[in-house]
């Protein structure tokens, strides 16, 4: 499938939905390296030629590091339980968006100073919001999507990628070590957990 094939697809869904008080909510879920941010980048600026859109990444609403590395749980938790703050995101803007709000706040993450601070997110009822991330299928918050992407890139795609991309994590060895006991076991708690391909509208294995 290529982007222009999705986008139609998507186009489709949002000129049929029958709830148009709120914005018509797109996630993107994928693993690792499997190319979330550039195919939402790619479809937003095809999506814009159509209505407004508003692109969130969910890695910019992490918690605090103190919160989720040296907590006494295995990495892996960590990973998938503490890095962000689930409860907070369902409630401060999953729930808000499918009660017609459009402005809402949540902590955004500056990675320079570790801290977080309130940003405030205003979108148009006749939009799109695309959220892109890792684990957005998960329970808690898949049922709130009007679109669920998921991208199934062959594992060994994925990890070339992100040990090439991922010098900040040391030498080769200490960023596979790193994969190996945070990030990879995460994702397989989470494909085994939550069966996110099961619950997504539309599969892709490649995008062109």
């Amino acid at each position: 499938m290529d982007i222009h094939e999705l986008k139609c697809d998507i186009i489709k869904r949002f000129r049929d939905r029958s709830i148009k008080e709120r914005p018509f909510i797109v996630a993107i879920d994928g693993l690792g390296g499997a190319g979330k941010s550039t195919v939402a980048s790619k479809l937003a600026e095809e999506l814009q030629l159509i209505c407004a859109v508003e692109v969130i990444h969910i890695d910019n609403y992490i918690v605090e590091s103190s919160k989720r590395y040296d907590t006494g749980h295995a990495e892996w938790y960590e990973y998938y339980y503490l890095q962000w703050d689930v409860e907070l995101i369902r409630n401060s803007m999953l729930l808000p968006l499918h009660k017609n709000k459009l402005q809402f706040q949540l902590p955004f993450y500056n990675q320079s100073s570790d801290t977080v601070n309130d940003r405030k997110i205003k979108l148009k009822t006749n939009s799109i919001l695309m959220i892109e991330g890792v684990f957005l299928l998960r329970h808690e918050w898949k049922n709130f999507y009007d679109y669920r992407l998921f991208l199934d890139i062959p594992r060994t795609v994925r990890e070339e990628r992100v040990l090439q991309r991922d010098t900040y994590l040391g030498d080769f060895q200490e960023r596979l070590n790193k994969y190996q006991r945070r990030y990879w076991s995460a994702e397989e708690y989470y494909l085994e957990k939550e069966n996110p391909l099961a619950a997504a509208d539309k599969i892709c294995d490649s995008l062109k």
